[in-house]
């Protein structure tokens, strides 16, 4: 039995002070919506109280699927480096950064440069190299296979759209293929829902038919994103069967909002190929912002 745990759009706050040059971006509308709604609704006392219930779980993986930031300032990212530190080594966490996390043009390169070690796959060099893709990514951990996938680009002020490219297709359907002729469980993580309707326009994936064609033309069981701060399931075409397509609410959410408070899956895969067992868990904060209780139990 192998034990993963899922959780999304960390926005780990409070959001430090910034300086004039880093709010004469985009960042203005983000600094503005973050003081107008966000702080309001999304808190650190709920993540600490989530992370606490999933280190009880004691899972064997943990999934982050983007948005560990607010508007990409360098103290943001630095502090989240600190934070996955502190929830665990590298080899047990798997992160792929979301719209936020790439914010303003050059963020990209300092999210992945700062928190590398837990985007690197199993084959990857140890140090980091701004000429090098690090995105589709392949871990193996047990009968698992984990593929993660980036669909982070900085946008126009307003938009929060993805993008998910011809040549991380490519790359994406190869590691899909070999995972499955190893007889292994494949997880594809990815931030934005690859699902068209699952978010607004200005919010959408570009290239959800192109990940949809490589999940088909490759082969997965389970597909986990973030981004819309739901919980939700979709399922999209498979080989054999049709996949998961499993979105999980903001770990930082707290209760009151008119989006579902904090939450994060737990998905428990047993069986062989051909063969597979996957049940989700799916547990959530409370009504007084720091119970976790078992929310919704479902077989796939």
């Amino acid at each position: 039995m192998f034990r993963l745990a899922h959780i999304s759009d960390v926005h780990l706050g409070p959001l430090p002070a910034l300086t004039l040059l880093e709010l004469a971006s985009k960042r203005i509308t983000g600094f503005v919506n973050w003081h107008r709604n966000r702080r309001r609704h999304l808190f650190a006392n709920t993540l600490t109280c989530l992370m606490d219930d999933i280190e009880r779980q004691d899972p064997d993986h943990l999934a982050i699927t983007g948005d560990l930031v607010n508007l990409s300032s360098s103290l943001e990212i630095h502090t989240v480096k600190r934070w996955l530190h502190d929830a665990g080594i590298p080899e047990n966490i798997s992160v792929v950064p979301g719209n936020h996390d790439a914010y303003v043009p050059g963020a990209y390169d300092k999210t992945t440069k700062a928190w590398y070690p837990y985007m690197r796959g199993d084959m990857a060099p140890p140090d980091w190299n701004e000429d090098r893709h690090v995105f589709p990514y392949l871990r193996v951990r047990g009968k698992v296979a984990l593929v993660g996938c980036s669909t982070a680009v900085a946008t126009p002020p307003f938009a929060a759209s993805g993008y998910f490219s011809e040549r991380q297709a490519r790359e994406t359907v190869n590691m899909l293929r070999a995972a499955g002729e190893a007889g292994l469980f494949r997880v594809v993580m990815i931030h934005h829902p690859p699902i068209r309707g699952a978010t607004a326009f200005h919010k959408r994936m570009i290239g959800i038919r192109r990940f949809a064609a490589t999940v088909s033309a490759g082969g997965a069981e389970l597909v986990l994103h973030g981004h819309t701060h739901l919980n939700t399931v979709h399922w999209l075409r498979g080989q054999t069967k049709p996949v998961p397509v499993v979105g999980i609410a903001s770990a930082s959410q707290g209760p009151g909002g008119h989006k579902p408070p904090a939450a994060y899956n737990l998905f428990s895969i047993s069986g062989e190929a051909g063969n597979w067992n996957l049940t989700r868990e799916r547990f959530a904060i409370g009504e007084d912002g720091i119970t976790v209780t078992l929310a919704e139990t479902t077989r796939f």
